[in-house]
């Protein structure tokens, strides 16, 4: 089932989208339809006072941040970083506090609109495809997902797994984040790591690339990768996972190669 919460602030309408409504059939429901058209209409990347940064809008956005090429992420005491691989590429990475990870993945995107809201409802979609339950509110992030996520237990059986889908549209750039583990359902653990992703920085870079392509990361210099992982970059077990039923992105559930002694 997937359920939607309307920000409050679209009960605000201008005179001429309330003319625009009263053309409408009167046997359609006009919540139904204002959810339907905020969904097709493209829409321009929204403000971001707070963050996710793009490499230009920042004096100096290496500080404090791990360089992993495409994305620079911020250091925090206590973290754990593993990077994601999926075709010999890394393209995303997941920051791990304690019991809660956010695993973050930058991809290009159109300069004029945003294309966030097409990912919520792919995203939607395979996780009720696969027996999953979501939920869309305008939480901390923004709109977001808050998924029952089917997963099997180490004991053979069906469980869930709780988990948050967030997004950001940049400049020419779309930053998905996916926080799980006691994040996804204690709002004081959630407020650290939507901090991380906040304070991510994108590196978009000036090639041209197609909507929707990842932008790739690499390792930083000081980095040693953690045998007991039981994954490598390049390791053919992780190119054959990197894609699954939501919207064809890396499985977040996926342990990947990890990076030690960062921090």
């Amino acid at each position: 089932m997937f359920r939607r919460r309307r920000r409050n602030e679209e009960a605000d309408q201008s005179v001429e989208e309330l003319d625009d409504l009263a053309e409408l059939d009167e046997d359609e429901p006009a919540d139904e339809l204002e959810d339907d058209e905020a969904l097709r209409r493209p829409l321009p990347p929204a403000p971001r006072p707070d963050g996710p940064w793009d490499e230009s809008e920042l004096d100096d956005p290496h500080e404090g941040r791990i360089d992993l090429g495409g994305l620079l992420v911020p250091a925090t005491e206590g973290m754990e970083l593993r990077v994601e691989v999926a075709n010999d590429l890394i393209i995303a990475a997941t920051v791990i506090l304690e019991d809660s990870a956010v695993q973050v993945q930058a991809f290009a995107a159109p300069r004029s609109e945003g294309i966030w809201h097409e990912i919520r409802a792919e995203i939607a979609s395979g996780i009720t495809q696969q027996g999953g339950v979501v939920d869309e509110l305008d939480g901390g992030l923004g709109w977001e997902l808050r998924a029952q996520v089917p997963v099997q237990l180490p004991d053979g059986t069906q469980g869930a797994q709780l988990v948050r889908f967030v997004g950001c549209d940049g400049p020419r750039w779309f930053l998905r984040g996916v926080i799980s583990g006691r994040a996804a359902v204690d709002p004081d653990t959630g407020a650290e790591l939507e901090r991380i992703f906040r304070d991510t920085v994108v590196v978009r870079g000036a090639e041209p690339m197609a909507p929707r392509d990842p932008i790739l990361l690499r390792l930083p210099d000081n980095a040693q990768i953690d045998p007991a992982s039981g994954v490598a970059p390049g390791g053919d077990d992780a190119g054959e996972q990197g894609r699954n039923q939501y919207g064809g992105d890396l499985n977040p559930f996926q342990r990947g190669p990890e990076i030690t002694e960062v921090r």
